[in-house]
């Protein structure tokens, strides 16, 4: 939950703009674990650019770390989405999932810091969508990059002893709800199963390597078609799977690292349809996560 992602520090007063801009990748990287989605993280550091370059000379000559000041000011903008990011996924076509990034690619692109966090899964961010706004804020913030509880409180308007009781409420939150966690490898072993029984076409075969309460969840976006409610039991996702699979017989399989581990990208006709991520609990897999809205695949693009 600690990635090594420092913030470099310099004086503002002989910092030019184009510097500043060093700090893009950790902004964007936080922000994405406080939204969700690298589009709506883009936007927030952006808008936090924005007011850094409307500050007077004078002003930025007064900010003895700008690294930390954007930080701040990016975590008061991502408080201000969360506030009506419920309402938005209330009016969200079908089910909402946070956006999946690939892991181990490097594009240039300012979201190379969200696609190289080996530690932002799925399941983190489903939890972290549990919390409330100033919790998520101040979790992210101190558990992911060390901000101290001081320069939260200035974030969330609050005391540095009240961020510290957000943080703590919000990591037993985190830790009750993700449990310790199934080791990489043992999580890959149990997916390149479920490829193999997917690929026999067999439903038993399916069935045994899903959890009985195993649950899918399909995110088009109201764009693309998807399952509009989750598909809950063994038999109905293994069954769900294996007619997608029959009514896509050209589609391509391709395994993928994820924050989740072992996933896959799914193309067709070599134009990528869905990314699916997965959670298991050491033995079977016990959720199914596909993303199918082209807006929350532009990672992989």
């Amino acid at each position: 939950m600690r990635p090594e992602m420092e913030i470099a520090m310099t004086d503002a007063a002989t910092q030019p703009v184009g510097d500043v801009d060093a700090h893009r990748r950790t902004l964007v990287a936080a922000a994405y674990r406080m939204l969700g989605t690298v589009a709506d993280a883009e936007d927030a550091v952006q808008e936090a650019f924005l007011r850094w370059l409307r500050l007077s000379d004078v002003e930025r000559a007064a900010v003895s770390n700008p690294g930390g000041w954007l930080m701040r000011v990016t975590g008061r903008i991502c408080l201000d989405v969360l506030g009506s990011a419920r309402v938005r996924h209330e009016t969200y076509v079908g089910e909402w999932l946070p956006e999946p990034v690939p892991v181990g690619t490097s594009t240039g692109d300012p979201a190379d810091a969200v696609v190289g966090a080996e530690g932002v899964s799925t399941a983190l961010l489903l939890v972290l969508e549990t919390l409330t706004p100033a919790e998520r804020v101040a979790f992210v913030l101190h558990e992911a990059f060390a901000v101290p509880f001081a320069e939260i409180a200035e974030v969330l308007g609050r005391s540095a002893d009240a961020c510290r009781q957000l943080a703590a409420s919000a990591r037993r939150h985190v830790g009750r709800r993700a449990g310790a966690g199934v080791p990489r490898g043992r999580h890959d072993e149990l997916i390149a199963a479920f490829a193999a029984a997917s690929a026999s076409g067999s439903l038993d075969a399916l069935v045994r390597v899903l959890a009985p309460d195993v649950v899918l969840v399909s995110d088009g976006g109201g764009i693309v078609s998807a399952a509009r409610r989750p598909v809950r039991g063994a038999d109905h996702v293994a069954r769900f799977l294996l007619g997608l699979a029959a009514k896509q017989p050209t589609a391509a399989y391709e395994p993928a690292v994820t924050g989740d581990g072992l996933g896959f990208a799914i193309r067709m006709d070599g134009v990528l349809a869905a990314v699916v991520t997965f959670a298991t609990d050491g033995e079977r897999i016990t959720d199914v996560w596909m993303m199918r809205n082209p807006e929350k695949l532009r990672a992989w693009a």
